[in-house]
């Protein structure tokens, strides 16, 4: 059956400064928390990524030219701010100036992150989400970027704090590496959520006309069977990943019920509960009545079961197809049901997932004017074929296939009432992973890192055509 997506609807590529940009030596940035991180590893590195600090006159000109309306882009906090306060990088600003101004002469209008997973190196050995010196900094350099860059009229104040909160301190997979430290997670998300409110009650405050918003990874979660035990399971997932961050930024306000899912998760790990101030709540309701927008991430979804044992995460960084492992004591264990198709890392094919999310913020939190897809896509194993040349178009039809399926049940819940105004393509061009390094392959244009030249997937060619006709073709 076809499909329509409304008119005003806005098509877009998405990316993010350390995974895209390379250089990260270059021009005064300073280092992040990534940088010792990976180097240590030795596993891959973020340079040259998809070296868009020298070849975004490129990256946009492709853009333009296959239908992308609107781009989310990052400033790296520590291109500005090398230490993350202070002293002012002027050739880190100057580089951000000519990234806007060249998206303005291809027609594409930029949706920028203040913070997409770069925490600046000092402000993250100083404790990062879990530190008020980190918080009074980035109120800081949002307060200068706002003032610095006026020619952007949509800003996003914090790309995923979920995923920061529980992989720096439960699963390991980000930087510091912590495990199992639930409460930490919980003091990190109430912190972003209050950071977050008071950047955008800054915003809001200096009248300078444009709209702010947050962007979420929100996976939804169902339960795995319909035992009461499961059904609670899930919850409790909700709670840790989804629904804090909902209460806090949409609503402006922790229900009863989030507090208790909270507390029954700590005391289950004998962990305290987070702290908060009434203080810090009349900023959250304060911003949450402010918002313009919010963003939605959504690759896959997740069914729980219940599980009384140790926790034990095993991260499939690699593409090894069945290789995750996602235990969680006091919570659940992860366990797919065996029809749902999952892609080479383990993520689940669902696209009623994502409708259940956009029809989620449309019933529960009626505060938010408006909803984007900020995120999606399908990460592949992609590799150019031997007789490729400069006109070769990399067929890519699961991409295609996955798009089609997710636009629809996009569509399908604007039909149901969602307000949703647009779609970001995780991602514009093929770029680094946090941790997958070069493996992993989501953009609509083929990237070959050793030349850094670009070719079209055939995904390109599909996107090109629904931003012009709305239609989603079967």
């Amino acid at each position: 059956m076809t499909k329509t997506l409304p008119k005003d609807f806005v098509m877009g590529g998405a990316s993010a400064a350390y995974q895209v940009e390379g250089a990260t030596k270059e021009d005064g940035k300073g280092r992040v928390l990534w940088d010792d991180y990976l180097e240590k590893q030795g596993r891959f590195s973020p340079d040259p990524a998809a070296d868009f600090y020298h070849k975004y006159e490129e990256d946009l000109t492709l853009a333009e030219k296959y239908g992308v309306q609107v781009i989310r882009v990052s400033i790296a906090w520590s291109r500005i701010f090398p230490d993350g306060a202070g002293k002012v990088e002027p050739r880190g600003v100057a580089f951000y100036h000519k990234l806007f101004a060249a998206c303005e002469k291809h027609h594409i209008v930029p949706y920028v992150t203040l913070h997409h997973f770069d925490t600046p190196e000092r402000l993250h050995n100083n404790g990062d989400w879990l530190s008020q010196e980190m918080l009074d900094d980035f109120l800081a350099y949002a307060r200068y970027c706002f003032k610095e860059f006026p020619e952007i009229k949509n800003w996003i104040t914090i790309n995923e704090p979920t995923s920061m909160a529980i992989q720096q301190n439960v699963s390991g997979t980000f930087p510091p590496a912590t495990t199992g430290r639930f409460d930490l997670a919980f003091q990190a998300e109430h912190n972003q959520n209050v950071v977050h409110a008071r950047i955008v009650n800054a915003y809001k405050d200096m009248n300078l006309g444009g709209k702010i918003g947050v962007v979420h990874a929100l996976q939804t979660v169902y339960p795995y069977s319909d035992s009461a035990s499961d059904k609670h399971a899930a919850d409790l997932m909700d709670a840790f990943e989804d629904r804090l961050y909902l209460d806090g930024t949409l609503a402006g306000e922790y229900h009863k019920e989030t507090l208790d899912l909270v507390k029954e998760i700590l005391d289950a790990n004998n962990q305290p509960m987070f702290k908060y101030t009434d203080e810090e709540m009349v900023e959250l309701s304060k911003a949450a009545h402010q918002l313009d927008f919010v963003g939605v991430n959504n690759y896959f979804s997740k069914w729980m079961r219940a599980y009384n044992g140790a926790s034990e995460t095993v991260h499939n960084g690699t593409g090894a197809k069945g290789s995750s492992v996602n235990r969680l004591h006091g919570i659940g264990e992860e366990k797919k049901p065996d029809d749902v198709e999952t892609t080479d890392w383990d993520w689940s094919i669902y696209p009623k997932g994502m409708h259940d999310i956009l029809m989620r913020i449309h019933d529960e939190y009626p505060l938010v004017p408006e909803t984007y897809v900020t995120e999606n896509g399908i990460g592949l194993k992609e590799s150019l074929p031997d007789n490729v040349t400069d006109n070769t178009i990399i067929d890519d039809p699961k991409r295609i296939d996955y798009l089609t399926k997710y636009f629809g049940a996009i569509a399908d819940a604007i039909h149901d009432g969602a307000n949703v105004k647009g779609y970001f393509m995780w991602s514009l061009q093929d770029q680094f992973s946090w941790t997958n390094g070069y493996s992993k392959r989501y953009g609509m244009f083929f990237v070959d890192f050793p030349t850094q030249k670009r070719y079209v997937k055939r995904s390109a060619l599909w996107f090109k055509k629904l931003s012009e006709t709305h239609v989603i073709e079967d």
